[in-house]
């Protein structure tokens, strides 16, 4: 903030009683407070045959009400728990009482007192000591309610978007449906990670920083590395890494962690995103197909209590087995094409009405096309859970070859409501194939593909060592976590997401 000038009249006053506090010798931010029960668990004690001599508790939180009455007070103060009513009188509370009346709306605050019920019915601590916590000087952007017959209506208060993930913890504190969704996902994980450790997976941690990238076809971030005078990149994937552990004696492997890609932001893109990855040793991609189908079913009914999430209009039902079909039939379908033998002139024709341009189509690679074309014409027909199998070889540069038709992969994708959210393959292990694919890459990379990632060759020197028979899965977690709480953007699921820098210089704040 550059000055007083730029406050407002509540954020002036809530300045001139943290002064009024300090001259009484009032701490205005406090050091700790032994909290003896939350707010719901302090209104639970309270029973009718206790009268007006309930039970002595001591709670803390923030105030999301206050108003005075002359010589007394009522407010609420909201926990992680909920809220519960407080209420202050100036000759029980004695000197406490100039304390509480410069109370601000949004302070944490700290009540030890007596419960009783009001002759409105509400559980109520009566204040008999009371301790500032935490001074707010700004106010929460609430809004205010009103209550009619058909409902709460709250009108103002914090709706933009975009002032929502740049301020998350104000989102936070003043919308309790949105810390659920948070919560949802914490849960979320910790089942993801109950399912596997159960299956006997074992959870590691693989650089973050890496000298090569790969694992995935997109644009890294770079950065330097001073002591060594190197180039380093954030991971774009996990998968090399985890595969080197299968040919160090690992059999099954996952982690659960932030991969980066330096690429355009949408509603379920953010360059920093959350993935699983798991890999089986001695498995191929129908395992994983059977453990991706139990994994997705189990989390959703776990976390929804039902086999299915409903968003806007649509019902999703994850009940097993999702539907199965082949990537070529699939397009051939939507499209008459086959996309092993259309030519680039038929593919091209495909993503007339794309919006991509006539340049930028003849820039694209043959593998490139193909993707769009898909992504085009079938992947937003896929709303209920479905596996698309058997993709091109072209675009599966680290999955076997099928056993039944070498110009495919043996890869799925599982999609819902029209986005992709798990990839699997049975694992190239055979290092001379996986070397000419490579070298592939570097082509297309050469050619003007920047998303083409290069050679590893260490990851090469680990396959020649030798890497059983291995299925493998990488599943989008903001992605699962956005079905599972019908939220409508990835930024709604990540606490902080990635933004365009705010007005003038990056840190710049009012």
């Amino acid at each position: 903030m550059s000055g007083t000038a730029e406050r407002t009249y509540v954020e002036e006053s809530r300045r001139h009683n943290r002064a009024a506090l300090e001259a009484r010798g009032v701490r205005p931010y406090a050091y700790r407070y032994e909290r003896t029960h939350l707010a719901a668990e302090a209104g639970a004690l309270y029973h009718d045959t206790l009268g007006d001599t309930g039970p002595m508790v001591a709670v803390a939180g923030r105030l999301v009400a206050l108003r005075a009455q002359g010589r007394t007070m009522f407010a609420h103060l909201e926990d992680p728990s909920g809220r519960i009513q407080l209420y202050f009188r100036q000759d029980q509370l004695g000197e406490g009482w100039e304390t509480a009346r410069l109370f601000d709306l949004d302070d944490h605050v700290g009540v030890t007192g007596t419960l009783f019920r009001t002759k409105t019915g509400e559980v109520t601590v009566r204040a008999l000591v009371v301790e500032l916590l935490a001074k707010s000087l700004r106010p929460l952007p609430r809004g205010k309610t009103q209550t009619a017959a058909d409902g709460t209506v709250t009108y103002g208060g914090l709706v933009d978007p975009e002032v929502r993930y740049r301020q998350r913890y104000a989102d936070l504190a003043v919308h309790p449906d949105v810390r659920r969704v948070f919560e949802t996902r914490a849960e979320a994980i910790r089942y993801l990670r109950r399912f596997l450790d159960g299956r006997g997976y074992l959870e590691v941690e693989t650089p973050v920083l890496q000298p090569v990238y790969g694992g995935a076809a997109a644009r890294p971030f770079v950065t330097h590395h001073h002591a060594l005078d190197m180039p380093l990149f954030l991971r774009i994937a996990d998968e090399l890494y985890l595969k080197r552990l299968i040919v160090g004696g690992y059999e099954r492997v996952y982690e659960i962690g932030h991969d980066f890609r330096n690429e355009g932001m949408d509603r379920t893109h953010n360059p920093e995103f959350t993935m699983l990855e798991c890999y089986q040793a001695y498995a191929d991609y129908t395992d994983m197909m059977a453990l991706t189908e139990a994994m997705v079913s189990e989390v959703v009914a776990h976390c929804t209590g039902g086999p299915g999430v409903t968003i806007g209009s649509t019902a999703l039902d994850f009940t097993p087995p999702f539907r199965r079909i082949g990537y070529v039939e699939g397009v051939r379908e939507r499209t008459g094409l086959d996309v092993r033998t259309a030519t680039d002139a038929e593919l091209r024709a495909a993503l007339g009405g794309s919006g991509v341009s006539r340049e930028e189509m003849e820039r694209h690679s043959r593998p490139k096309l193909v993707d769009e074309v898909f992504k085009l014409c079938l992947e937003p027909q896929l709303i209920q859970p479905t596996f698309v199998v058997d993709y091109p070889r072209a675009l599966s540069p680290l999955a076997r070859s099928h056993r039944e038709d070498p110009a495919l992969a043996e890869r799925f994708e599982l999609f819902v409501n029209g986005r992709e959210v798990a990839n699997a393959f049975s694992e190239l292990n055979d290092p001379d194939d996986q070397r000419a694919r490579f070298e592939e890459q570097a082509r297309q990379r050469a050619a003007g593909d920047e998303e083409a990632p290069p050679l590893v060759a260490d990851y090469l020197r680990a396959l020649e060592y030798g890497m059983p028979p291995t299925g493998g899965m990488g599943l989008g977690v903001d992605r699962l976590v956005m079905l599972i709480t019908a939220s409508a953007s990835i930024r709604d699921v990540i606490l902080f997401p990635a933004m365009r820098p705010e007005g003038g210089s990056q840190g710049e704040h009012r």
